[in-house]
């Protein structure tokens, strides 16, 4: 069975953007073609999202901020990254020499942000990695730099994948597993279907098959081969209901599994939005959580507008932890990012930003307000941290850990 999405209501690509988005379908049609008649949805997402010079992270459309399609925590001002680097100035000041690689930096503010904070705190990083695989985000990033902080350049590295083992430091990601693809199933009378993505009627349309095994893509990282046993025994173990969706993020637990292999000694921060499993797979959120964002308005259909979209899942937690804990790192903390960004300092920050400037000062506390009221990032976002070879109690946590919900 198929089903033709119903399209929201949003603003028209330009002629551009259509022409752009025409090319990746394209693409992913002879793939497709190529499968049989239809691919697992990861493998849609993969391509949406990162088909080379194609993709929605790939090609050179502008996604952050105000003039793009969502806003990050960074993007909203300094305060994130002031309280971030100050959970990072804890641990260097344990790790003589040791670096920051962030991954998936996107428009690059956190990177200059944090940087110059921790120029300020007296604990730079000896090196600075951009993990980024868009060749038009790396040079939005440079860009930055040159901009705003031309002297910090010389730390800066930009990586296409992550380096080999041995890595001294602290590894961050900042809203990154939930841009990463996630394989979409149905619980159904007669067992589990993967869901699928075919073409009809000159359109993208959800197909229910068996799931099936496929086949590890060369080259991308967090990509992981998905096993029918894998996909069975996680879904047998959550008890869900028939006619029961939502996603699984296999790439997201394949990512942490490789930084774990790579960590020597330091640690790795991870901010998101998501949920703890029990919650993450509630029986009030049977249709899932992937949600799609263009131009600031979010819905939930991933399969138009193919390329000039972002699309994401919430994370889930447990698995996430699991993943790490699996792999040999400690859990380190689980937390808000409301009490996080307060153990980090935010009140001391408040403390000293002046009230001079009336405009300014506006401006702080709204930012303050968006990263940590319930209703706004608050609760939702969450920050969790591993750790091998770190004995230091991360400040982040002093008020909040969460976990034993885990």
């Amino acid at each position: 069975m198929s089903r033709i999405p119903t399209a929201p209501s949003l603003p028209e690509p330009t002629p551009e953007e259509r022409a752009l988005s025409q090319r990746l379908t394209k693409l992913i049609r002879a793939e497709i073609a190529r499968a049989g008649g239809a691919i697992p949805f990861a493998r849609f997402m993969e391509l949406a999202l990162y088909a080379p010079e194609l993709g929605y992270y790939s090609a050179g459309k502008h996604k952050f901020g105000a003039a793009g399609d969502f806003v990050t925590a960074p993007e909203l001002g300094a305060v994130f990254a002031q309280c971030l680097a100050r959970q990072c100035a804890q641990i260097l000041s344990a790790l003589p020499h040791g670096d920051i690689l962030e991954a998936g930096a996107g428009s690059g503010a956190l990177s200059v942000q944090l940087l110059l904070e921790l120029e300020r705190l007296g604990q730079p990083p000896a090196h600075y990695f951009i993990l980024e695989i868009s060749s038009a985000l790396r040079a939005r990033q440079r860009a930055l730099f040159t901009e705003n902080a031309p002297h910090l350049l010389e730390r800066i590295q930009w990586l296409e994948s992550l380096p080999s083992a041995g890595f001294r430091g602290i590894v961050l990601g900042n809203e990154l597993l939930d841009a990463m693809p996630v394989e979409r199933f149905r619980v159904a009378a007669d067992g589990v279907t993967q869901l699928q993505v075919g073409w009809e009627e000159n359109r993208f349309v959800d197909r229910q098959l068996p799931a099936r095994s496929t086949d590890a893509i060369p080259g991308v990282v967090w990509r992981e081969t998905l096993a029918n046993d894998a996909l069975r025994d996680r879904l047998t173990a959550l008890g869900l209901p028939e006619g029961y969706i939502s996603e699984i993020g296999f790439a997201a637990e394949g990512w942490v599994r490789s930084v774990a292999d790579i960590l020597e000694q330091g640690v790795l921060l991870l901010v998101d939005y998501g949920f703890p499993g029990h919650e993450f797979y509630h029986p009030q959120r049977a249709t899932g959580t992937l949600m799609c964002h263009y131009r600031h308005r979010a819905h939930d259909d991933p399969l138009m507008f193919v390329g000039l979209q972002d699309i994401t899942a919430h994370v889930d937690f447990t698995a996430i932890a699991k993943a790490g804990t699996e792999s040999g790192l400690s859990l380190l903390g689980y937390a808000s990012q409301a009490l996080f960004l307060l153990g980090c300092g935010l009140d001391d920050i408040a403390a000293r930003t002046s009230q001079s400037d009336a405009r300014a000062y506006l401006q702080f506390t709204n930012e303050v307000k968006k990263l940590t009221l319930p209703h706004e990032m608050g609760e939702l976002f969450k920050v969790i941290a591993f750790g091998r070879g770190v004995d230091t109690q991360l400040a982040g946590f002093r008020l909040q850990d969460r976990r034993g919900r885990l």
